[in-house]
């Protein structure tokens, strides 16, 4: 018997008698800690800004108001064309070299670790949230989830060709075990937590 032949006849003597069930992840619901208040904190927590907003409108005040509009700045969402760019889809994307804010929308958050997912659906170009200088992603209150488990059982029968959580801005601690934001990515993060 060759020894991959004997490694593998061992592992196969190893296995337990009967399957376990898995265990009830369920219990980690919304009724074991309110979902918006843990979204932000986490947010917070890791360098990002939540900001709630009643609507579109309140998104625009504060784009105007914390953010240079004569500058460039891209979004996939028809609601945000006063201060938006929506024609860029279809550029190459080292076209978006120069982009300011990228304003996004995600399919929804993650409340234990404040992760979005974001598809290529509605991302316009994959590349659009990691270029920008900063990122802004709205997503209903409605949408937001406990858990990564319930995540993960919600997108597990989707159909995407890119999909990816993101959370809070770019960061890095590797040097120095110093905290840097913007080193690879978007420097901030706003996420819009509309009613």
């Amino acid at each position: 018997m060759s020894s991959k032949a004997e490694i593998l006849q061992k592992i196969k003597n190893s296995q337990p008698n009967g399957i376990a069930d898995l265990p009830n992840l369920n219990v980690l619901g919304s009724d074991q800690f309110d979902v918006l208040e843990m979204y932000k904190t986490v947010l917070k927590n890791i360098g990002g800004n939540p900001v709630e907003v009643a609507d579109y409108n309140e998104v625009l005040t504060y784009i105007r108001n914390n953010y240079p509009l004569e500058k460039r700045i891209i979004s996939t969402l028809p609601e945000l064309s006063e201060i938006a760019l929506l024609d860029w889809t279809n550029d190459d994307p080292h076209s978006l070299k120069d982009v300011e804010l990228t304003i996004i929308k995600a399919h929804f958050g993650v409340a234990e670790n404040s992760a979005l997912w974001v598809t290529d659906d509605i991302l316009g170009q994959r590349v659009a949230p990691f270029i920008t200088q900063y990122l802004a992603i709205i997503v209903n209150k409605k949408d937001l989830i406990p858990t990564m488990h319930q995540a993960y059982d919600r997108i597990g029968d989707q159909e995407y060709g890119f999909g990816t959580f993101i959370a809070g801005p770019s960061k890095t601690a590797d040097i120095e075990q110093s905290l840097v934001l913007g080193a690879h990515g978007a420097r901030g993060l706003v996420v819009f937590l509309m009613d």
